[in-house]
């Protein structure tokens, strides 16, 4: 059977049952739990100092308010990134490059920035459909663009992740294709391609930490608008 390039995003099945589930309970098993004695191993302290930092960083941004949501946006930003390093080891499924899932992600989080904007200051959420001096005759217009907006956000959110995952697996697939029908008639360019391809896997190991930030980032910026 000859395989596609895209089957590697296919949701693995075995015995009827989707491996995805599986890829998705992966993450939590890995981390350490945290232990009530006082002195604590370097891996949990190298983790609660990188959550720390995160933490800070998101934070920044945030009136006191949205200080609510800090755990739940850390967690989302170690699950995230989790699951796009996992899915660079060979012979692995890399469950975010899947728009469903992603959109189950960002859906949820969306609305419900919107609801609690909607429910906290309804006057303000209302106002951010249309910016202040608009002139009269343009105001039906600019209501119906940022409406239409507001609504793509989520989908901005699950696209991004999922395209820049994909495009980076379909290339390291590409290129190391190249270099191993290349090995046997052209070896000099065989290993220049394998530089690249090295080259490569270290830029989408930034890739994955990059986009899993900027997912969480983005819903923070949004809750903003809404606290």
């Amino acid at each position: 059977m000859v395989l596609s390039f895209f089957d590697q995003f296919m949701s693995p099945v075995y015995l009827g049952i989707p491996l995805i589930a599986l890829a998705l309970l992966l993450p939590w098993i890995l981390f350490p739990v945290p232990s009530s004695q006082w002195a604590s191993n370097r891996t949990m302290t190298l983790q609660g100092w990188f959550i720390n930092r995160f933490t800070q960083q998101l934070l920044l941004p945030l009136n006191l308010p949205g200080h609510k949501w800090a755990a739940l946006f850390t967690s989302l930003m170690i699950f995230l990134l989790t699951l796009n390093m996992l899915g660079l080891l060979p012979y692995t499924f890399t469950p975010t490059t899947q728009l469903s899932l992603n959109m189950g992600f960002a859906v949820p989080f969306w609305l419900a920035t919107v609801i609690i904007g909607l429910r906290n200051q309804p006057t303000a959420a209302l106002g951010h459909l249309l910016p202040e001096g608009t002139p009269v005759p343009l105001i039906p217009v600019l209501i119906i663009i940022e409406t239409i907006s507001l609504f793509i956000r989520p989908l901005a959110l699950g696209v991004r992740l999922t395209a820049n995952l994909t495009a980076g697996h379909l290339l390291i697939q590409l290129i190391a294709t190249a270099a191993f029908v290349l090995a046997s008639t052209m070896p000099v360019v065989a290993v220049l391609t394998a530089t690249v391809l090295l080259l490569l896997t270290l830029l989408e190991v930034a890739v994955a930490m990059i986009q899993a930030y900027v997912f969480v980032l983005l819903l923070s910026l949004y809750l903003q608008e809404n606290v």
